[in-house]
């Protein structure tokens, strides 16, 4: 069984305002003292500081059970939450701030070195994403599973968008953190690449440009983890739901293990044009579930739903080997009914008139 761990990245917001709050050092420093035990053995179970002050990044164990998962999402968010009090804060799972903000680079030298380099790029870059981390057997399987998952990650962007807001105003986009999260010179989908002699090429390549100040900065959707023996998939906005969050993670474990599948097997991946994807991906960021996307084998539009039900029957084989299955089915289920966080996002904006009111209930949602 393939493990499964994820990351995400917290606003920190103001009780009664909601507004954004430059306090993520003084919230790593508490959650360092949280009493709730952490196996110092495993990676994961960390509070970190990330690109600006006003957020922090949770992450997990890795965990083979989906059960195990859950309860270290909601473990990871209520030691957030726990820390973010102490200093007169609230934690919320929204991928963009929906009232108005000015981001504070946190002053670490990385990251006052990208401020530097990239300008408004950096400072504007207050966004809040999911990164899954699933385990792979080295290189060559890592890179067999990047060039077959290329063509379905726009669907997980679509599942997880939940950033219509920006600066205040409606976006017109479900998933917003996507399209500022593009301005990074190095973000966006790998080319199909074969081996894993081609992607430290390509990686080799990109550093020589010194355009990225290194390799963590090579943003791509989908890349081989620099620290640990796995793919990470960091193309989803970071959920208002943790079981939305779970569901992702399985997905993403799906994805990979059918596509490990299909390369033991002599199939070859899709060899569809980046050009292509990013219109993919386009196309997710701006309606999410609401209209349509464009399906992985034709390129064409096709509804949203038509397309997420081909996504279950891609890996459907892996997610019963799993004992996922039925988990996966019932959570699309209910999210294809309900719509991802952009929808209840508007829709309580719609009820209420006031953003307040939408980062109010993205708290509640945090630490249920």
């Amino acid at each position: 069984m393939r493990t499964v761990g994820v990351e995400e990245e917290l606003l920190l917001v103001e009780p009664e305002s909601g507004e954004p709050l430059s306090l993520a050092t003084q919230v790593v420093r508490l959650a360092g003292a949280d009493p709730e035990p952490v196996d110092q053995t495993r990676p994961g179970g960390t509070v970190e500081r990330e690109l600006q002050l006003q957020q922090i990044e949770v992450d997990t164990q890795p965990q083979s059970d989906l059960r195990a998962l859950a309860e270290a999402v909601a473990d990871a968010r209520a030691r957030a939450a726990r820390a973010a009090a102490g200093v007169g804060a609230h934690v919320a799972a929204l991928a963009t701030s929906p009232l108005p903000v000015a981001p504070r680079t946190t002053p670490a030298a990385r990251y006052l070195a990208m401020a530097e380099r990239f300008g408004l790029t950096e400072s504007e870059q207050l966004t809040c994403g999911l990164h899954v981390h699933v385990s792979v057997d080295g290189d060559e399987e890592g890179v067999a599973a990047l060039d077959r998952i290329r063509v379905w990650l726009p669907v997980l962007l679509a599942i997880s968008a939940n950033s219509p807001f920006w600066q205040g105003v409606d976006s017109g986009y479900g998933s917003y953190r996507s399209q500022v999260w593009s301005r990074w010179p190095s973000a966006g989908p790998l080319p199909v690449l074969g081996s894993g002699e081609a992607y430290r090429e390509r990686v080799r390549v990109l550093l020589a440009s010194e355009v990225p100040m290194d390799a963590g900065m090579l943003y791509f959707d989908a890349r081989l983890s620099a620290q640990y023996p796995t793919v990470e998939i960091r193309v989803a906005d970071v959920c208002l739901l943790a079981r939305d969050t779970v569901l992702v993670a399985a997905l993403a474990r799906a994805l990979v293990d059918t596509a490990v599948r299909h390369w033991r097997a002599g199939l070859p991946a899709a060899l569809v044009p980046t050009s292509l994807l990013r219109l993919a991906h386009w196309r997710a960021s701006r309606s999410g579930l609401d209209d349509v996307l464009l399906d992985p084998c034709s390129g064409r539009p096709e509804r949203a739903s038509a397309v997420v039900a081909a996504l279950l029957d891609h890996v459907r084989e892996a997610l019963d080997d799993a004992g996922d299955l039925a988990f996966v089915e019932k959570g699309l289920e209910d999210l294809l009914d309900r719509g991802p966080g952009a929808l209840r996002q508007r829709a309580i904006h719609r009820r209420s008139g006031n953003l307040r009111d939408v980062v109010a209930d993205a708290v509640r949602l945090t630490a249920r």
